[in-house]
């Protein structure tokens, strides 16, 4: 019921996760980034777990193939899960389970990887990694926002879908980016692309309070002195 992205820039070396779904408030279980190690997607019957290991496995020195097939191995209901990994460097790896619902397809290019269940063609992830990889001249979240709609205008899943997100992180412990639509009935991918444009002008400013208050814009509001 989800189709999604995970990605690293080779500018930047940011990492993140583009993602859409029938389900609602997909972006809170599915995506995962952390910084220096890698991003991860877990979906189809999500079990949230997985994403966080996959990135804890990362971090401890095994590289996504290695992190994929002890997945494979350790855990139960495996068959049920679609996993997507990216590490620091832009290796890839992924799993689908034999249980897979609907149409599902998966895409491999330069520094991303797509996958999708449940979706209107077989195609869709191979529709994603071009636009990402075309569009390499633009801002990295930019590049992925535009990704995930290219998904959805190619036919994205069979019936509508109702939440999307995007997770990015740099160089801080925690996301650079994180939005969602938890649940819309009217287009939740350009809702989320709106919400993207409203916060780009305000996400380095938000880094910066947290980084060096001293350093940072003033907020702007009432009251601010």
């Amino acid at each position: 019921m989800t189709f999604s992205l995970v990605a690293r820039c080779e500018k930047t070396k940011m990492l993140g996760v583009v993602i859409s779904s029938s389900s609602i408030s997909v972006a809170s279980r599915c995506p995962w980034v952390r910084a220096g190690v890698g991003a991860a997607a877990t979906q189809n019957v999500t079990d949230p777990s997985l994403g966080n290991l996959m990135l804890d496995y990362l971090e401890q020195g095994m590289s996504p193939e290695k992190v994929i097939e002890k997945i494979k191995k350790e855990k139960t209901n495996i068959d049920y899960r679609q996993l997507l990994l990216i590490d620091n460097f832009g290796n890839l790896s992924s799993h689908t389970g034999n249980n897979i619902l609907g149409i599902h397809g998966l895409a491999k290019g330069s520094n991303c990887l797509a996958a999708g269940n449940m979706l209107k063609a077989k195609n869709i992830p191979e529709i994603m990694i071009n636009s990402f990889v075309e569009n390499s001249n633009l801002f990295f979240p930019e590049r992925l926002m535009i990704s995930l709609k290219a998904g959805l205008d190619a036919g994205g899943e069979a019936g509508p879908v109702h939440s999307a997100g995007i997770k990015v992180v740099d160089d801080t412990s925690w996301p650079l980016i994180d939005l969602r639509i938890d649940w819309s009935d009217n287009d939740p991918i350009n809702e989320l692309y709106k919400l993207w444009k409203a916060y780009e002008p305000q996400m380095q400013d938000y880094k910066s309070r947290a980084l060096d208050p001293t350093k940072a814009p003033s907020y702007g509001v009432p009251g601010d002195l």
